[in-house]
C-alpha cells in the first residue's frame, strides 16, 4: 500500500471538542443558537480584545455583513486586496457595489500603501467621490502594513473591514489582527488554524454593528410574536453545535500557532540559504505571523526546477501542495473591474508555492516532506 496523502492543512482536534458537542447533544441544543454559540463569542471576544462578537457561518457572510452594516450598496466603490481569495471580494457583488482592487507589496505580499493611495486620489477624479470602504486582508497569516493602510483610509474617511480570515492568532505591535478595522472577520474553515468544520465570525468594538450582524444572520426577525421582518435578512447563524467544536478549538489556538510557527522554521532550515528560494516572512519585530501556510517564491532562473515542476515531485509523493492565490484582477469574473499596480502579485502566482503547513503534521511526514525538499536542493 502506498503512503496516504499529506494534506496542505487539515483539521486538527485537539480533544476537547467532543465535550462541548455532547453537551449540545445532551442538553438537545441542536438549533443555530444556544450556549456553546455565547461561549464561542465570549472566547473571541477574550482572545482578540474585541469587545463584541457574533458567530456565523463563514467568513463570506460575515464580510458581507459588515459591508451591509457599513451603509455599502449598488453604486458605491470598495477597495479591496487583490491577491486574495475570492471569498474576500464576491460579498462586495453581492451588494451590488464596485470592487477596485489593488495590488500587493513586496516586504508582505499584501495590499500596496502606494497603489492604495493611487487608488484613492484616481477615483476622487474619474467618479468626483472616494470608495466607501477598503477589504483589507492579511494573507497566508502575514499581517499586512497596517500604520500606513489604517493612517491613509483616515485620512480619506474610508472604513476598514479586516479581513483576517487567515490570521487568527496574528498580531501587529502586540496587538491582535481582526481589532484593527472598524469591523473584522475570521474564518474556521475546514483547512484554517482553528475550524468549526465550517463557519465564520465578525468583531467590531462597536456593540450595536455586533447586534445588527446577528439580527441580519437570523433572518431579520423583527420583534414580535409571530414572524415579521421589515429588512432582508440571511440564514447565516453558526450551528451550537458547531459552536461546541469551536470552543474546544480555542483552548488549543495557541499551541497550533506555535506549532505552524516551528514548522516554518523548519522549512527555513531544510531550505536555508538555497538560492532561488525566498520564503514570506515578518519584516520586522511589529509583525508576528501565524505562519498558516509556509510559502515561498521560486525563481526558476536561479534553479533548474520550476515552480510546477517542484509541485510535480511533491504530487508524485502524494503530498499536497498549491500554487498562490491567483490574484482577482486575472479572474475572468472580476477581470474588468479597475485595478491599481504594477502586475507584483502576478508574479506570485505565476512562482509561488504553498507547502504541507498543518499543526498535526507527524515525523514520517515530515521526513517524506523533506526527502523531497533534499531532491530540490540537490537539482
Amino acid at each position: 500500500m502506498g503512503n496516504s496523502k499529506i494534506y496542505l492543512s487539515s483539521p486538527h482536534m485537539g480533544g476537547e471538542e467532543l465535550g462541548f458537542i455532547n453537551q449540545a447533544f445532551e442538553t438537545n441544543w441542536l438549533s443555530p443558537l444556544g450556549p456553546n454559540v455565547d461561549g464561542f463569542e465570549k472566547d473571541l471576544e477574550s482572545y482578540s480584545g474585541a469587545k463584541h462578537a457574533a458567530a456565523l457561518s463563514s467568513g463570506t457572510a460575515a464580510i458581507h455583513l459588515a459591508l451591509i452594516i457599513l451603509g455599502i450598496k449598488r453604486g458605491d466603490e470598495v477597495l479591496v486586496s487583490s491577491f486574495t481569495f475570492s471569498g474576500s471580494v464576491n460579498p462586495i457583488a453581492y451588494v451590488g457595489a464596485t470592487p477596485i482592487m489593488i495590488d500587493s507589496e513586496k516586504e508582505t505580499w499584501n495590499l500596496s500603501p502606494e497603489f492604495l493611495e493611487e487608488a484613492i486620489e484616481d477615483r476622487k477624479k474619474k467618479v468626483g467621490k472616494v470608495p466607501k470602504a477598503l477589504v483589507l486582508v492579511h494573507l497566508y497569516g502575514m499581517p499586512a502594513k497596517l500604520s500606513e493602510v489604517k493612517r491613509i483610509c483616515a485620512k480619506h474617511n474610508i472604513a476598514i473591514i479586516e479581513d483576517a480570515a487567515e490570521a487568527l492568532g496574528s498580531s501587529y505591535q502586540n496587538q491582535k489582527l481582526g481589532t484593527f478595522g472598524d469591523i473584522g472577520i475570521y474564518s474556521f474553515n475546514g483547512n484554517k488554524i482553528i475550524t468549526t468544520s465550517g463557519g465564520g465570525a465578525l468583531i467590531s468594538h462597536n456593540k450595536n454593528w455586533v447586534e445588527k450582524a446577528r439580527f441580519l444572520a437570523t433572518q431579520a426577525r423583527d420583534n414580535a410574536p409571530h414572524y415579521q421582518h421589515s429588512e432582508i435578512g440571511y440564514n447565516y447563524r453558526m450551528s451550537n453545535v458547531v459552536a461546541g467544536m469551536g470552543r474546544g478549538q480555542m483552548l488549543v489556538l495557541d499551541d497550533w500557532v506555535s506549532k505552524r510557527r516551528s514548522i516554518n522554521g523548519w522549512y527555513k532550515e531544510v531550505l536555508g540559504g538555497l538560492e532561488g528560494i525566498e520564503f514570506l516572512t515578518e519584516p520586522n519585530s511589529d509583525y508576528y505571523s501565524n505562519y498558516w501556510l509556509t510559502t515561498i517564491l521560486i525563481d526558476e532562473n536561479k534553479m533548474s526546477l520550476s515552480r510546477n515542476q517542484i509541485m510535480k515531485l511533491f504530487a508524485e509523493a502524494n503530498i499536497e501542495t498549491r500554487p498562490l492565490w491567483k490574484p482577482m484582477h486575472l479572474q475572468p469574473v472580476f477581470a474588468c473591474f479597475p485595478f491599481y499596480g504594477n502586475g507584483f502579485s502576478n508574479g506570485l502566482f505565476e512562482n509561488g508555492l504553498c507547502l504541507p503547513s498543518g499543526s498535526n503534521l507527524t515525523g514520517n511526514e515530515k521526513e517524506r516532506i523533506e526527502k523531497v525538499l533534499q531532491e530540490v536542493v540537490k537539482s
